[in-house]
């Protein structure tokens, strides 16, 4: 399976419903802070996704917010629900540096398997395209154009030189599709064939772009059809949507298609501003995976705060795409039904604010989180109803890149506390923490600044 890359020839779209002999009863949309959500679907805040499959496991590559860091972001997981953070150790801000990326952070990962076998990551080093390659998609990765981008600024200055896709055709031919615009504005869309050595341009790179093209494209073949799907808007107002259009060829060019946009802000739904996208396909369905605003919103600023999330994709039998409906609940194909649960337990201890108590970090909710008040300690304590073996805890922090600093205290009743796991500084997601034993109550307490917890497991 490839991201950037996925083929859908033999989709159709499902059987038309029998007509209703009254008016259904529509429910009201799930609330966007409801237990139990799959969307998000990875916990903490990250843009740009890129998504593939290999042995068994699914890698996501993600921008890491605010507007990236010196390093992506790396989940992988073996049943999609339960997903564990690393950095790869390429790129790196600085090892992909060049004369014209400045101070710009790496952003927008686009990952793909080349018909040598290899992995090939095109990503963005400011307004740089820089490759790298590796054996497997965890990596070793490393640089494949001998230290510098692929695609420098000097390119075309009137445009950003970013959010660059592969894309690899049923015959093995790859092709390379990037391009965003300036201020919000003027966005241009660049493609061009790649030689079999993943790096080479074959050919002088052709301007393809659609109407309402902004950023972020990717390709998409289906029924012998291109769809180039992209990004419009801004990402960090409402305006920020899913487009296409087709053409008969990967080179284009390209018309845009009747029905857009295909994802857009549902208020409704608490949906705002969803973009810059994937699309894969697991067991015979293919899925989107992109990036929403993090709730809730506006988060205020240009320090946009992003979550990613995945729902169905439709393709319809006249080779058109349907309006995608997003959810807070969506269910994959080869996903597992849940999250694996832990043990249930009860949250108490004080929280920042209404829409962050300590019940936050125990429903199961990637949108939600608890934040310790500013002043007091920064407690929270797990009821797990009666004395039961413990072996460890799963913290899921607000920030996968940052060191937090805290310890885990044990209780029989609830007053009598012993420590089980000493303060220390620890990073991670989730962060693993054994703590062997017997206990009711469980007490995580935090002595640095800006804790939070998405979900805290214990086994």
């Amino acid at each position: 399976m490839k991201a950037g890359a996925i083929v859908l020839a033999a989709l159709v779209a499902g059987a038309a419903l029998p007509v209703a002999a009254q008016a259904p009863v529509i429910p009201a949309p799930a609330r966007w802070d409801a237990p139990g959500a799959r969307n998000p679907l990875l916990p903490g805040y990250f843009a740009d996704p890129s998504i593939v499959r290999h042995d068994g496991r699914w890698y996501i590559y993600a921008t890491i917010d605010p507007w990236g860091d010196d390093r992506l972001g790396l989940w992988q997981s073996t049943n999609g629900r339960d997903w564990t953070f690393s950095t790869p150790d390429w790129p790196t801000k600085a090892a992909a540096t060049g004369p014209t990326s400045n101070g710009s952070k790496v952003w927008a990962p686009s990952v793909v398997r080349g018909r040598d076998g290899r992995w090939w990551m095109y990503v963005s080093v400011g307004s740089e395209v820089w490759v790298g390659t590796a054996p497997s998609p965890a990596g070793p990765w490393r640089d494949a154009n001998g230290g510098k981008p692929l695609i420098a600024k000097s390119f075309d200055l009137r445009y950003h030189m970013i959010d660059a896709e592969a894309f690899v055709d049923d015959d093995g031919q790859a092709y390379l599709y990037w391009g965003s615009g300036l201020n919000w504005v003027n966005g241009h869309c660049f493609v061009v064939k790649l030689k079999p050595d993943m790096v080479t341009f074959d050919g002088t790179p052709r301007d393809v772009t659609p109407g309402h093209y902004f950023e972020g494209p990717f390709m998409v073949k289906a029924n012998g059809r291109y769809f180039l799907t992209y990004s419009d808007g801004n990402t960090t107002k409402d305006t920020y949507q899913v487009r296409y259009a087709t053409g008969s060829s990967p080179l284009g060019p390209f018309t845009e298609a009747a029905g857009n946009p295909i994802l857009a802000t549902d208020a409704a739904r608490d949906i705002i501003s969803p973009g810059h996208h994937a699309i894969f396909r697991s067991e015979g369905q293919p899925y989107i995976l992109y990036h929403r605003q993090g709730l809730p919103w506006p988060t205020g600023g240009d320090a946009v705060l992003r979550q990613v999330a995945v729902d169905p994709l439709t393709v319809r039998g006249d080779g058109t795409l349907a309006r995608v409906a997003p959810s807070h609940g969506s269910d994959v194909k080869g996903f597992a039904a849940r999250r694996a649960p832990g043990l249930p337990w009860t949250a108490s201890g004080a929280g920042l604010d209404a829409l962050h108590g300590a019940a936050r970090a125990a429903d199961d909710n990637y949108a939600t989180l608890w934040k310790p008040p500013v002043e007091g300690p920064q407690t929270i304590i797990a009821d797990l109803g009666r004395k039961r073996a413990v072996r460890e805890s799963r913290l899921r922090p607000e920030y996968a890149t940052r060191a937090y600093r805290f310890g885990i205290d044990a209780s029989d009743d609830g007053r009598m506390w012993r420590t089980v796991a000493a303060v220390a500084e620890r990073r991670g997601s989730p962060i693993v923490v054994p703590h062997h034993g017997s206990a009711r109550y469980l007490r995580v307490t935090f002595t640095g600044a800006d804790a939070g917890l998405w979900e805290w497991g214990i086994d």
